[in-house]
């Protein structure tokens, strides 16, 4: 279960990292990418912030992830100068793609009978537990 210093610790970069992700984004050319930050989990030392992205349009989300992470200590320290006075120690940024929206819009595809998992199995894709 997260404490409360975890969900505020979250909180603070959830809300500065999608104002850097965007500006980025815009600053690279990158024009109609929205990116936002759906959830960031800090682990209970605190050292370790995992952070979710939604991207869109989809087809971008693998190689801005690239980019993203290969920035990772850029982003890192924009955010350490953002956040200095509510943040003595600035956690180590991991970041991934929540395909939640993408697993869901599936399901209902399928509720709905547009296409049968059972049917076709690479619909279904190999969910990993994170």
């Amino acid at each position: 279960m997260e404490t409360q210093r975890q969900k505020k610790i979250a909180g603070i970069i959830q809300q500065d990292l999608v104002d850097i992700l965007q500006r980025a984004a815009s600053d690279g050319g990158l024009r109609g990418v929205i990116i936002s930050v759906s959830k960031v989990s800090v682990t209970t030392d605190l050292s370790i912030a995992k952070v979710y992205l939604s991207i869109f349009p989809n087809k971008e989300a693998q190689e801005l992830l690239k980019g993203i992470r290969s920035n990772t200590p850029l982003i890192r320290h924009e955010l350490a100068q953002r956040t200095r006075h509510q943040l003595r120690r600035m956690p180590t940024l991991e970041f991934f793609i929540d395909d939640s929206l993408e697993y869901i819009d599936n399901i209902e595809k399928s509720l709905k009978g547009e296409e049968d998992p059972i049917k076709d199995e690479d619909l279904l894709g190999r969910r990993k537990k994170s």
